[in-house]
């Protein structure tokens, strides 16, 4: 399931949850995983593993050490807050990833739902709230940089007044073709042009290698607009083991450097047949410390 179709799609009814064993087998409590050390706060986008219904999802990340799970609105977190999960970044005032806030013609709707669900996000005691630029559709980056501005000033005051950030993911054109934030440069002025700590740059690790590569180098002079991690191998998107081009390892020891103390959430599409022992694998790869 591609991830637009998954934002999507309605939550399992709570009957269905329970109902529906993990890949066929009884999940065992007493099932042991090497202690993490703690210095990433692990999280993983359910989105990938849409099989799996999410409370047992839940149930299986947390005892692998996930403190978080991406891309969850208001329906879903009544279940997290059940398991003991953060909501590491909520969705749910968007419209979609290619109408977004370059485009002043959905600037009213954008306004309208942002100022709905900041308050929400905040009550519930969540703090990262997503977004996206929209597509080009013609415009120049410069034209989408001042609609961006300008809408979302309309938003940032409610976001800084409840704690929330909102966080623009970047994304590569290969994968979402005419999509405006697609540079950490352009990303990064838009964070200039806001002027707030309450507005960050979701920063996709898999779609920025494919579209400018120099990850570590990025990270450590842009890190102060960067609020959130996204991972994934390169090429194909699947695990981030030694069968793709990135060193993971050394990416997390670089985004530890900066004293970043937010999430880190795993967004790769599992290509082995375990999908969890693929997950389980990737959060031990990003457990990393800066002294080993």
């Amino acid at each position: 399931m591609k991830r637009r179709k998954f934002l999507n799609t309605a939550a399992l009814s709570a009957a269905t949850l329970a109902a529906f064993p993990l890949h066929g087998k009884e999940i065992d409590p007493s099932d042991k995983t090497t202690p993490l050390k703690n210095n990433i706060n692990h999280a993983v986008c359910h989105w990938c593993y849409s099989d799996i219904p999410l409370e047992d999802f839940l149930i299986a990340v947390k005892k692998i050490g996930v403190k978080g799970v991406d891309l969850m609105g208001p329906k879903e977190w009544p279940l997290l807050k059940k398991h003991g999960i953060h909501s590491s970044m909520c969705n749910g005032a968007e419209i979609s990833l290619t109408k977004g806030w370059n485009d002043p013609q959905y600037h009213e709707v954008l306004i309208r739902n942002y100022k709905e669900m900041i308050p929400k996000v905040s009550a519930a005691g969540y703090t990262n709230l997503i977004c996206f630029s929209g597509n080009r559709e013609g415009k120049s980056d410069a034209e989408g940089l001042a609609n961006c501005i300008a809408g979302l000033k309309q938003v940032i005051p409610l976001a800084e007044a409840h704690g929330v950030v909102l966080q623009m993911e970047l994304f590569n054109q290969q994968n979402h073709p005419d999509y405006m934030c697609d540079s950490t440069a352009w990303g990064v002025a838009l964070c200039k042009g806001l002027g707030s700590d309450h507005f960050k740059l979701l920063y996709d690790i898999y779609h920025m290698q494919v579209q400018e590569g120099d990850i570590i180098k990025t990270i450590r002079d842009h890190h102060q607009y960067l609020g959130h991690y996204h991972t994934a191998g390169v090429p194909g998107r699947n695990e981030i083991d030694e069968r793709q081009e990135l060193y993971y390892p050394a990416i997390m020891k670089a985004i530890l450097a900066t004293g970043y103390k937010g999430y880190v959430a795993q967004e790769f599409i599992p290509k082995d047949t375990d999908k969890l022992a693929s997950l389980k694998k990737a959060i031990e790869i990003c457990d990393v410390s800066l002294d080993a």
